[in-house]
């Protein structure tokens, strides 16, 4: 993503500020490389500047309203700011409320960030709290210059402050391409860090120094038992869920999820629309089965089409706007800017698959006899399977299977043992850092997403119901007759699908084309693809049509992402030595 490409940011601000001794010169940098930004709040080592006013809660002295100057887009910096015991949140499942009721007390950053998944600030007299929401949905990612420390809601504006040439983070590679989304604090740069999940970064005024505090949250602390919940009371608690919303948009592709959702909304007698678009999965079910659900439920229904010559665009937008994070998305891409032009509320299944239907837990992950077996076959679940030849090279497989063993071990740890592990593991890897990128980044910030099934009554409910009564979707087909009967009934894209092939637009004759260019930029370090790769490479663009099965497709996928990724930065990126290289 470049300066002048930057999402819009109407459902939820752009955030940006500094913890620390910091220097006003690089603050002025910071605000002036992204989005325009006003100073909601400025003090003695804490700054916090916003594209929108972010009011603050709790108790406090002197209120920054964020009418500060505005930085950015060439006018002036700003001077002054607004000083003073300060607490603000900003993005988030929904409208904050800040203090419990009556209490006068303002409440703790987990509290903040496990009720609302929120990130935010606080400033107090001993300490400086930059912190994230319990699943880190909303990034902060940050950068450290001394004792100072910068942060943004992107990437690209923090490189403004990171020394040339930036150095790759491999780490975050390996995972990109094993896993299709990077973990911990990994980002492409090696300076350019992201805070995860239940984390904060603390500035302490007296002993001069920062300190990370990370925290389990709720869901963690308290192990669910299973307390025989129904399908019937997770439909009620959907209900609670969807509540505050009268006229929402809920994309419906066939599945269990958006099913389950797009019934509880017409139930509650919401004004819906409902869309659906092609996965680009070679079957197209989708559109087929959307088309049966929203019929039953009367419910308006548009097809957004795609088309096969426009695949690179929309692969390249949605790479840039993900800031080269995950391989996923590119399919969603003219979707997410025809809800731009829509503007309501978009109501998204996130987490459903390992909530509610085990997904991606295998029965060797729920059988193995110890910790380390659980987690190693749920790894094995999660990683891109074998493809139809070898794609990288042999050193590069052995180091990158070596280093995203160890960081997804890190990653989960505050899980292991845990009666939840599976679902929560799956949770607050993949589903957090790879699958809510499309909704929090490519549908937000222009409109928002809803995730119903993260609102915390009903997300303690379901992670309470055993994997067991979960196995081969029995239980969630109770929730969908609860809700539905009828459309419990209608064909599932989860369930056995007909053999009804069409053209993947992601292997199409123009999307070849632009593949094998970004195949070809990243044939260019050295030993990270095989040597069958290589020769596939070197055979040009029709050669890439072998690699239509599910596992290959991903592969290339993220070699392609790497390729576009250094095509776009290689005037600013540094020595491309891989560590699996001899001289590395």
């Amino acid at each position: 993503m470049r300066k002048g490409e930057w999402p819009r940011y109407q459902a939820r601000p752009y955030v940006c500020g500094a913890i620390g001794p910091f220097d006003p010169a690089r603050l002025d940098v910071l605000a002036r490389s992204g989005p325009d930004v006003r100073v909601v709040h400025r003090a003695q080592e804490a700054a916090l500047l916003s594209s929108a006013p972010i009011t603050p809660y709790g108790p406090r002295t002197t209120a920054g309203d964020g009418a500060g100057d505005n930085l950015g887009g060439g006018r002036e910096r700003a001077v002054a700011g607004v000083s003073g015991p300060a607490a603000f949140a900003w993005g988030g499942r929904g409208a904050f409320a800040g203090a419990p009721s009556g209490t006068g007390a303002r409440p703790g950053w987990l509290t903040v960030a496990e009720t609302y998944e929120t990130p935010g600030l606080i400033d107090e007299p001993d300490d400086v709290t930059l912190h994230t929401g319990a699943f880190g949905l909303d990034d902060v990612y940050y950068l450290t210059d001394g004792d100072a420390i910068y942060f943004a809601g992107l990437i690209e504006p923090l490189l403004a402050l990171a020394r040339t040439p930036y150095e790759v983070n491999w780490d975050a590679w390996a995972a990109i391409l094993k896993l299709t989304y990077p973990l911990l604090e990994d980002t492409p740069y090696r300076q350019i860090k992201r805070l995860p999940g239940s984390s904060a970064l603390i500035w302490s005024r007296k002993d001069r120094r920062a300190r990370v505090d990370r925290a389990a949250p709720r869901w963690v602390r308290e192990e669910p038992f299973d307390r025989g919940v129904t399908g019937g009371d997770l439909v009620a608690l959907l209900h609670d869920a969807l509540k505050p919303y009268d006229s929402v948009l809920v994309p419906v592709s066939g599945g269990y999820d958006s099913r389950l959702l797009a019934s509880i909304a017409v139930a509650r007698k919401m004004d819906v629309e409902s869309w659906t678009t092609s996965p680009d999965d070679g079957l197209d079910n989708d559109i087929d089965f959307a088309r049966y659900i929203t019929r039953e439920l009367g419910l308006p229904h548009r097809i957004v089409p795609q088309y096969p010559e426009k695949y690179p665009e929309e692969a390249l937008w949605a790479a840039r706007r993900l800031e080269y994070l995950t391989s996923h998305h590119a399919w969603y891409s003219p979707f997410a800017r025809e809800v731009h032009r829509a503007g309501k509320p978009v109501v998204d299944g996130l987490a459903g698959g390992p909530l509610m239907k085990n997904f991606l837990i295998t029965a060797d992950a729920v059988d193995a006899g110890t910790g380390a077996s659980r987690r190693e076959a749920l790894l094995a679940a999660l990683a891109t399977g074998e493809p139809h030849l070898p794609v990288l090279g042999e050193s590069a497989l052995a180091w990158m299977d070596d280093r995203v063993r160890t960081a997804f071990a890190r990653a989960t740890s505050m899980l292991h043992g845990h009666r939840s592990e599976l679902p929560l593991s799956v949770l607050h890897t993949r589903t957090a850092r790879g699958i809510a990128r499309s909704p929090v980044n490519l549908v937000g910030p222009e409109a928002t997403p809803v995730f119903p099934f993260l609102h915390p009554e009903f997300f303690d409910a379901a992670l309470s119901v055993s994997v067991t009564r979960k196995e081969g979707g029995r239980f969630y087909r109770e929730i969908l007759k609860a809700a539905d009967p009828k459309v419990a009934a209608l064909p599932s894209t989860n369930g056995a699908l007909p053999h009804r092939r069409v053209p993947l637009r992601s292997n199409g004759p123009v999307a070849r084309e632009w593949n094998h260019r970004m195949l070809l930029r990243a044939a260019t370090v050295p030993g990270l693809m095989s040597p069958q790769m290589l020769e596939v490479v070197s055979q040009g663009p029709d050669a890439l049509a072998s690699f239509g099965s599910w596992n290959s497709r991903f592969w290339l996928r993220g070699l392609v992402l790497f390729g576009a990724w250094l095509s776009d930065y290689e005037d600013v990126l540094g020595d491309l030595t891989p560590p699996w290289s001899p001289q590395g």
